[in-house]
Order: C-alpha cells, then structure tokens, then sequence
C-alpha cells in the first residue's frame, strides 16, 4: 500500500535530523554523495545483529537460515527495484565501484590492443579509472563523448564514437553534477548495434528516477546502496544473464566455487559466481529495508518533490550576481552544482556550514568534465526525500551571506 507523502512525518523518521551544526538546525544538502538512514534502516541492521545473526548458505542451524533468508530478501528487494528478470541476475558488492571494476576485470580476459571503451566526459572517475586499466594493461583506446552547452549528452557525437573497435559503452544514467540525464535505451540501441555491450552508472538515476533494467536495454547496471538511505559497503550489480554467463569471475574463495579439486575447479552459478568469501550480510539486509521503506511512496510524488526544491532553489539563485549554474538540461534531476566568481567552492562550503548548511565542494570525482566546464572546482547542493522548501531558502541566505563576505 502506498504511503502518504509527508515530509514533516518523513523527517521524524531520520534522526540524525533532530541535530544541531555550529548552533543552527542541521540543513543536509549533500545527498549525492551519500543521504542520510531512516529508523526503518538502523533498526533492520540493530535488529538482526541482536536477534538472529550467522554466516549465510553455508550453516544448517536456525540462525544461520534466518540470516540466509533476511539477506536473500534484500537481493529479491533489489531485483524488484530494478524489474531484473530473477535474483540471479542481481550480484551484491561493496558498492558501485566494485561493481564497475568486476565488469572491467572479465572485459580485460578479452580485450585486444585497439579494442575501444566509449565514455563520456561527465562519468565520475569510478566509471573512468578501471577503463583506465585496461587502456594500460590492455591496449585499449579510451574515446571520450563531449556535452553541449546545456550539459546535455552529444548524441551525434555518441554516435560517432561507437563503431566496429567498440567493446564497450559505460555511460552515468544521471550525473552526480550536472544532473543531467542521459537516453540509456537509446544509447544501448545504438551500441548492441555495433556489437558493444553497455554499462550504465545508475548511483544517482536509482534515486531519483525510477530504474526499469529490461526497459533500457543495458548489459550491466550499477548501484550504490547508501545513495538511496542505506548503508554503506553495500552495491547492486545488474547483469543480463548473457552479459553474467560470459563474465569469469573476478574473485576466488568460498561460496562461487562448486567443487574444489588438487587440479581442477568449477564454479558456482550467478549471482554466487561473483560473490566470494563472506558478504556483506547486515549491509544487504539493511539495503533492503532501505528499498522496501522508500517504495513505501508514490515515486512520482518524490520525484515531484525534489523537482520542486531544485527549482525553488534555482529561482533563488538567480538573484546571485556572479553565479554560475553548471548543467541545465532538460529533465535533468534535482542536483544544483555552481560557481561564483571571485569564492573558491571550498571557501562557500565552509561559511555555508557556520550556518548548519552542508553542501559539497570539490571537483566531485570528475575532473574531466570539471576540465571541459573549465573550472578546477564547484559547489554542489543535492535535495533528498526529507529536504524542505523552508531548508532551500536557508540555503539561499546562506550563500547571499557568504558572498557578502568572499566577493
């Protein structure tokens, strides 16, 4: 059953709200880097540490199959998420930057000197550095997709770089700065045209949007549970049962194996295939009370009302002289990264936050696209569920105050 929309009821649910920083109510305005946990997630991961924890799969003892099954709810909770075709299409991992380099690490088994990896210059490093690796290891060409001036993608030129070399597509659903969204369906059409599998970064998409895997067509998609107010050391990976069957697996221990032999070895089936030694057991636990607590809501209304706060806070900008708004294209999500002339963004975030105001400063693990906006640095300010209008234009005088003080 749906939830009504509160968020004056959604707040109570977070206690870390209730907190004071440097004297003033707490205004947590870096959600993409990482949210906050609601009690629903802090009582799961609590709960199940002091009723009822055991290593999984491998015990026959009561503990053990109460752990196996509250950690196996999570992985279903994932897959209806996502709409994936069954759990063994889903794969758990420390986060998504795990998931990028397992998908990586069985890629370089094939990889060819002159083989060619297409990103685009908004990727975070995380879906840059392990293609980095196989252009080092491997021989392979990195080729790099611009943006326009909105921030939006180059589709034209997208569709130039993919051709007969191309082994890969890995490509942000949602950029962590621009906030820009990019047509995955339509970049995976045009890449499995040419031969080339897809990877697509979903950390912020997944939050904010609404994720179908089998609607968009891609190989592989990755996600990172604390994104979307769970915790940390835990990650989704998404792979079509083609893409897991191809993949050798990118760790040996326990449980990928099948049977252990002097000469030989043969390995467990996806997603055990990729998920060696102990897993994270209480991580995937409360990552799947984290999904089940936010399909509580009608996910437009969310939606709707993170577009509101992005949108109240961009009018309020406007005012700002000297300010500049990085990425405004078109249905682009609720992240509001910006420069103001003459403030270094390190400079804004530490006045900001005098005023219980936290934002992001920094190039944000993307320093290409920092390069191609041709800035070394910007602030960042990113709405969640639990943010309010009334935290906007604290936001908003916070930052007319810091600019009286630094311009």
């Amino acid at each position: 059953m749906t939830r009504l929309f509160d968020v004056a009821a959604i707040r109570k649910e977070f206690p870390i709200l209730t907190r004071e920083v440097n004297g003033k109510p707490l205004v947590y305005l870096d959600n993409a880097a990482s949210a906050q946990k609601p009690d629903a997630v802090i009582d799961a991961i609590a709960n199940q540490s002091r009723t009822a924890y055991a290593n999984v799969h491998r015990g026959i003892h009561t503990l053990s199959n109460e752990t196996t099954e509250a950690y196996e709810a999570g992985r279903e909770a994932a897959r209806d998420f996502f709409n994936a075709p069954g759990t063994d299409n889903i794969i758990f991992t420390k986060g998504a930057t795990e998931g990028i380099n397992l998908v990586a690490s069985a890629l370089a088994e094939t990889i060819q000197p002159g083989d060619e990896i297409v990103l685009s210059v908004m990727e975070h490093h995380s879906n840059i550095v392990p293609w980095h690796f196989l252009r080092e290891r491997q021989g392979a060409v990195l080729r790099w997709v611009g943006l326009n001036d909105d921030g939006s993608l180059d589709m034209d030129a997208m569709r130039a770089a993919i051709g007969p070399k191309t082994r890969m597509v890995a490509i942000s659903h949602m950029s962590n700065v621009l906030g820009t969204v990019n047509d995955v369906a339509e970049i995976g059409r045009i890449a499995h045209a040419a031969g080339a599998r897809v990877l697509a970064d979903g950390c912020q998409a997944a939050v904010h949007l609404g994720v179908d895997v089998q609607a968009l067509g891609c190989d592989w998609y990755v996600f990172s549970g604390h994104k979307l107010y769970g915790p940390t050391g835990i990650g989704i990976l998404y792979g079509t049962s083609g893409a897991l069957a191809e993949a050798r697996p990118y760790q040996g221990g326990g449980e990928m194996i099948e049977t252990v032999a002097m000469d030989r070895i043969t390995y467990n089936e996806a997603p055990h295939k990729f998920e060696a030694g102990t897993p994270p057991i209480l991580e995937a636990i409360g990552l799947g009370a984290a999904i089940r607590w936010f399909r509580q809501f009608d996910q437009a209304e969310v939606q709707a009302h993170e577009h509101a706060l992005y949108q109240r806070a961009r009018e309020g900008l406007r005012g700002v002289d000297g300010l500049t708004v990085h990425g405004e294209a078109s249905g682009k999500g609720s992240v509001l990264a910006f420069s103001l002339q003459g403030a270094h963004p390190h400079d804004l975030a530490q006045i900001l936050d005098r005023y219980g105001v936290a934002i992001r400063a920094g190039h944000h693990c993307a320093q290409p696209l920092m390069t191609h906006l041709g800035v070394s640095a910007t602030a960042r300010a990113s709405f969640g569920i639990y943010n309010t209008e009334a935290e906007v234009d604290v936001f908003i005088e916070a930052l007319e105050k810091a600019r009286g003080m630094l311009v």
